[in-house]
């Protein structure tokens, strides 16, 4: 789903800065587009970058920036509720009741979770499979954020180099006063040009993504305790209490486990379908593998 916040931030800012330049300099605007100085901020910035970090972590740039622009996870209050009715599911008929629902999950990190639940992990193996993928995510998320900031911190560096570089060319030119004016503006454009690429899409973008990682990790830490409460058969009104903590307050209303019941009913309902249609096949179709031709939803309200 596009974030749609990001999007309209940029896309607003862009437009006040067209709105401000067009306003001061009417027909003349064209003249703050100079291609060579934005080669030489925008390519002296990511050629920097380069140099300065792992060809590994450089090569997915554009996903990195692209994830600035896309929610991944599912809301906290909706992961939840969806705990908190397999936790029912659980403690009518069993963890194993949960097996074939665990398949059709779309989440990766619950279904792996769920699946170690059911095949009989100890809790302490289940937590300490589940912190070290939470840590290598964490670790792999700030190195991305942290070479958007390396690139904002250098955009203004190429930026002022490039007026150095015009000011120094204009004060050779000084015999004719005409070009002084306007190689003056030639030259503070790069400084305009880094100070935009880098409080305009860097910093900004970097910021983004440290808050997607924190939104994952929240999200990732409320399936374990959730999975580690349903693997020690906890009631669902104590799973909903301890996955409440994590919540700020009122983010979920006072039917969450009667959300919860729906989101179980339409699970249970889900199952049954399955076992017919399953049932209906021939004894040649049905010995396929586990999971496969199983439809998983991608988010709550498909489940409810």
């Amino acid at each position: 789903m596009i974030d749609r916040a990001t999007v309209f931030g940029l896309a607003a800012t862009l437009f006040l800065l067209a709105v401000v330049i067009v306003a001061g300099a009417g027909w003349e605007a064209h003249a703050f587009w100079q291609t060579p100085l934005v080669a030489l901020v925008l390519g002296g910035t990511l050629l920097t970058t380069v140099m300065a970090v792992p060809g590994a972590r450089f090569r997915p740039l554009v996903r990195l920036i692209r994830n600035a622009f896309y929610v991944r996870t599912r809301p906290p209050a909706e992961l939840v509720v969806l705990l908190v009715a397999m936790a029912d599911i659980a403690r009518r008929d069993g963890l194993l009741a949960l097996e074939r629902l665990a398949v059709g999950l779309n989440d990766d990190f619950l279904r792996r979770t769920m699946r170690m639940a059911i095949d009989g992990s100890e809790a302490a193996t289940i937590e300490a499979v589940a912190r070290a993928e939470m840590e290598s995510v964490d670790l792999r998320h700030a190195a991305g954020a942290g070479m958007l900031e390396s690139m904002g911190r250098t955009a203004p560096v190429f930026g002022m180099i490039g007026t150095l570089i015009g000011l120094v060319i204009m004060l050779g030119r000084m015999n004719d006063p005409g070009n002084i004016g306007p190689g003056m503006a030639v030259a503070m454009l790069t400084t305009l040009y880094g100070l935009v690429l880098a409080h305009v899409f860097c910093f900004p973008l970097a910021r983004r993504l440290t808050h997607r990682s924190s939104e994952e990790l929240l999200c990732r830490t409320i399936t374990l305790k959730g999975v580690l409460a349903i693997h020690a058969g906890d009631n669902p009104r104590i799973v909903e209490q301890k996955l409440r903590a994590y919540l700020p307050p009122d983010a979920l209303g006072e039917g969450s486990l009667a959300d919860a019941a729906s989101v179980r009913e339409a699970l249970r309902s889900r199952l049954v379908t399955r076992d017919r249609a399953h049932a209906s096949e021939p004894a040649g179709v049905r010995g396929e593998a586990p999971g496969a031709g199983v439809r998983r939803p991608s988010d709550l309200e498909e489940a409810a």
